[in-house]
């Protein structure tokens, strides 16, 4: 694990790297490496600056495409299943009252396992090699979402999520074979 403190746009950030290896009786089987940024206390209006960074269009036009209309009832399962106690998640007063958010937050592995669940659902006979995904944008319950593929030369697929002003909010590849 490592730990890095800088300052942003909306105050103190801290970086935290960490690595996740399952392990069977024949050694490891699956290593996630996470890059995690945890944001620092509000202050007066920096919840509004980072949900309002620099939006990016939509990489290419989707081949296939889910849309998601998330509730409270989803967030807080997720919370409990992954025993993340972080209330902007599941606590709509705070999040919006002691966070400055619009909504709750949807959770950035929950936003990666929904694109992957998808291209499963769309191409159940391919096996997942390795998938990496990273956020660009906090995405809020607030309002439904799309979740996009498209195929890419050489055995990889892109997926990505746009949120209900069609921007980028976490862009994902597999490589699959």
């Amino acid at each position: 694990m490592e730990v890095q403190g800088k300052e942003g746009r909306s105050g103190p950030l801290v970086f935290v790297k960490v690595r996740h290896t399952v392990t069977d009786r024949y050694g490891p089987v699956v290593t996630e490496d996470q890059d995690i940024v945890y944001r620092g206390a509000e202050r007066s209006g920096a919840a509004t600056n980072v949900a309002s960074t620099a939006p990016k269009p939509s990489p290419k036009a989707a081949e296939w495409w889910r849309r998601v209309v998330p509730d409270g009832v989803l967030l807080f399962r997720f919370s409990a299943l992954t025993f993340n106690g972080h209330r902007i998640h599941y606590d709509r007063g705070y999040a919006q009252a002691e966070e400055g958010y619009p909504g709750l937050v949807i959770h950035g592995p929950l936003q990666a396992m929904l694109l992957l669940d998808m291209f499963s659902q769309e191409f159940p006979a391919r096996t997942v090699k390795s998938y990496a995904f990273t956020s660009r944008r906090p995405l809020f319950d607030d309002a439904p979402f799309e979740l996009c593929g498209a195929r890419q030369p050489g055995g990889e697929v892109l997926l990505w999520i746009e949120d209900q002003h069609g921007q980028t909010v976490m862009e994902a590849t597999a490589h699959v074979e």
